[in-house]
């Protein structure tokens, strides 16, 4: 996840403190990696509009330039992690936006951290890998790649796993010792899945597969030979199936070329494929802003799981959603601009972000916009101007809901009743 520019907190944080109502205390669900639990880009937390402003952060950037990412933030109670290109890792209070700490480090910190109960788990463009006490920001171990890592770091029992910028993908042990490393000769700001022993998504060319950590064999893999640009989405897994979709530029008229696909998760057989044209609404089809904007956008083509229902954004104007069974279109939403995010699933509603018109060089008008639609139907139910688009699918945790934009702010909202 990377971003245009260097971050660095103002000396005074700029804060909206109008906080519209608390909301009643409820059983909070932890958000420690990525996409969730098994990537299914959801939480058991139910989230229900309207949504008040908690605190709105702003962060400073020296050159004027747009983020082109921002890192989603892993949460535990009142803490939420998260790094930024200014070098520092932080650790703030989501009730108050307080620093309660902040760790150092010698380059950008584009990773997707990973958290227990003891530690939260980073890459940094400095080439190492870092393992930071929750409570007090200490260093418990680095680990040195010799590349930038701006990959997601996740924790799979006893294994720390990550990949560095075209270099290898890591197995470490809990003390950041290695294991075992497989090479990586293509893939940066990589995303896999870790399921059963089974990690999806190891880096083997231009191929999607599957590698058994135990027997350091893959067991499938699904070989792509397009001459094209080509990018893969973080997978989502259910108990039988793995869900991802893939872009590949090709130009001309119809420069951009989406497939969402469902594959037996053990042995790789295609359940179903589906492949649709890119529509980019009110945003102008350019290379860049169909393919070159969303690849350091680590989740924008990521699958969310609902029931029985695998849903998209896909960088473009339309929200699709198969039926996880048959690949058969359950519903189809078109908005009149493209998505910045992938989706997040809280209870029976879905929440992204949504480009405005700012989007288009030199045209101004509708704000970009947090989006809550029905996960069963893709009515929108409620929608939120901000300032900025969405650069990462939000997270959430309890009653709140975290997410970054490209105009460099952070929001925290809540539930208002």
């Amino acid at each position: 996840m990377t971003g245009s520019g260097i971050f660095r907190f103002c000396c005074g944080l700029v804060f909206c403190a109008s906080v519209l109502f608390l909301s009643a205390c409820s059983s909070q669900v932890d958000w420690i990696e990525y996409r969730g639990k098994n990537g299914s880009g959801g939480t058991a937390n139910a989230l229900h509009p309207p949504l008040g402003l908690r605190w709105k952060l702003r962060l400073h950037d020296e050159t004027g330039k747009e983020a082109k990412a921002f890192n989603p933030p892993v949460v535990i109670g009142d803490m939420m992690y998260f790094g930024s290109i200014d070098g520092n890792f932080y650790a703030l209070d989501t009730e108050t936006g307080y620093m309660k700490w902040n760790f150092k480090t010698r380059g950008a910190v584009n990773s997707v951290p990973f958290a227990d109960d003891q530690a939260v788990y980073f890459g940094s463009n400095d080439g190492s890998v870092y393992a930071v006490d929750l409570k007090d920001g200490k260093q418990r171990w680095s680990f040195p790649t010799g590349n930038t890592v701006q990959s997601l770091v996740l924790r799979y029992k006893d294994n720390i796993i990550f990949t560095s910028d075209t270099g290898a993908t890591f197995f470490l042990d809990l003390n950041g010792h290695e294991q075992q490393r497989l090479p990586n000769p293509v893939w940066s700001h990589h995303t896999f899945q870790v399921y059963e022993g089974v990690v999806y998504w190891a880096p083997r060319g231009r191929s999607f597969g599957a590698y058994d950590m135990a027997t350091k064999q893959f067991l499938w893999s699904v070989d792509v030979t397009v001459p094209y640009a080509v990018w893969y989405s973080f997978p989502a897994i259910d108990s039988k199936q793995i869900y991802y979709s893939s872009s590949y530029f090709v130009g001309g008229d119809d420069p951009v070329k989406l497939t969402f696909y469902a594959h037996d998760r053990l042995t790789g057989e295609a359940t179903w494929q589906n492949e649709d044209s890119i529509d980019m609404g009110g945003t102008p089809p350019t290379r860049e802003t169909v393919f070159m904007r969303h690849v350091q956008l680590l989740d924008y083509l990521a699958p969310a799981l609902y029931k029985d229902l695998v849903i998209y954004t896909s960088g473009d104007s339309v929200v699709r959603a198969f039926d996880t069974k048959t690949g058969s279109p359950a519903w189809r939403k078109n908005l009149p601009y493209a998505t910045s995010s992938a989706v997040t699933v809280a209870g029976d509603r879905i929440y992204f972000g949504m480009r405005g018109d700012e989007a288009v060089e030199g045209v101004t008008g509708k704000k970009p916009k947090l989006i809550c639609m029905s996960a069963r139907d893709g009515n929108i139910l409620w929608q939120m101007d901000t300032e900025g688009a969405i650069l990462s699918s939000p997270v959430i945790s309890g009653k709140r809901i975290m997410f970054g934009t490209d105009k460099n702010y952070f929001y925290v909202l809540e539930e208002i009743f």
